[in-house]
């Protein structure tokens, strides 16, 4: 069982949610293991939309959710009480969950307030939570907000066995991560991954070039740009996806991108071996 946080300190889009969410759907295509991906987002349901659209009918995700009403119509806000009340079991959190994959792949979804003072007092129990869901699910992947207060976030880099850090591909945001793996103790540890989001294999700064750049043994990650998963994040398919295109050959561009992704998940994989067999 382990947590894999997706992080930036970028300002700008650097495609982080939408890499965690190609990521976590294809392990749960192609692994047999419970996956749990989780939003800490503030008025903003982007991981939520990538499966479920509850005014059209049809997506794999509605029809599978519609077997597990309670915990579709459950809240954030409801699992918070639930854990602040300390009546909580290994299970509690896939009660509050979405269902994507029954008994492989759920989703919680972040707080329903508006209010951002109320949503940073959620916050601090993220932290528990993440805790808890360990316990039930193989892999955690939580989606860490850039409006998440500095100090939640923080406790969350610490519990995660994994960091994923995600970047772009401009010179001043390569170099500001070198930067932070030089000044930072913290991200010197082995258990640090680099993600490139949106990748462009056309520019400059290319996987190898990167990976040369920053003087790094294994390549780095990369999720690709991809107009038919982009087009899906958009229109709840994202598990429609995946299940379309698993076997696509690696010629053809969502092959390319299913590819890409498929190394990122063995890259993770290895990843947490390693790190949990260096405790």
């Amino acid at each position: 069982m382990a947590i894999i946080a997706f992080w930036s300190r970028e300002k700008n889009e650097t495609g982080q949610t939408l890499s965690m969410v190609a990521l976590s759907t294809y392990m749960a295509v192609e692994h047999n293991r419970r996956i749990l991906a989780v939003s800490t987002e503030f008025n903003d349901r982007t991981l939520e939309n990538c499966f479920w659209n509850m005014s059209k009918q049809g997506t794999i995700a509605r029809e599978i959710a519609s077997s597990n009403q309670v915990g579709f119509e459950s809240g954030f806000e409801g699992l918070v009480k639930i854990v602040t009340s300390n009546k909580t079991s290994n299970s509690i959190v896939s009660n509050y969950a979405k269902v994507v994959f029954k008994d492989r792949f759920d989703i919680l979804c972040s707080a329903s307030t508006k209010n951002y003072e109320e949503y940073k007092s959620i916050c601090n129990m993220y932290p528990q939570i993440l805790e808890v869901a360990n316990k039930d699910y193989e892999l955690v992947f939580v989606d860490i907000s850039k409006k998440m207060p500095p100090n939640v976030a923080n406790k969350i880099l610490q519990m995660a066995d994994v960091i994923v850090i995600n970047i772009t591909q401009k010179l001043m945001i390569i170099d500001d991560y070198i930067n932070l793996r030089e000044n930072n103790e913290f991200f010197k540890k082995n258990n640090i991954m680099l993600n490139i989001g949106r990748y462009d294999k056309f520019s400059k700064y290319n996987a190898k070039n990167v990976t040369r750049y920053i003087r790094q043994k294994k390549e780095v990650s990369v999720i690709p740009y991809n107009t038919l998963f982009f087009e899906a994040t958009s229109e709840s398919k994202v598990a429609e996806f995946f299940l379309r295109f698993r076997g696509a050959k690696e010629n053809d561009r969502n092959g390319t991108f299913i590819n890409e992704v498929r190394k990122m998940s063995d890259n993770l994989l290895f990843k947490i071996q390693e790190v949990q067999m260096n405790r």
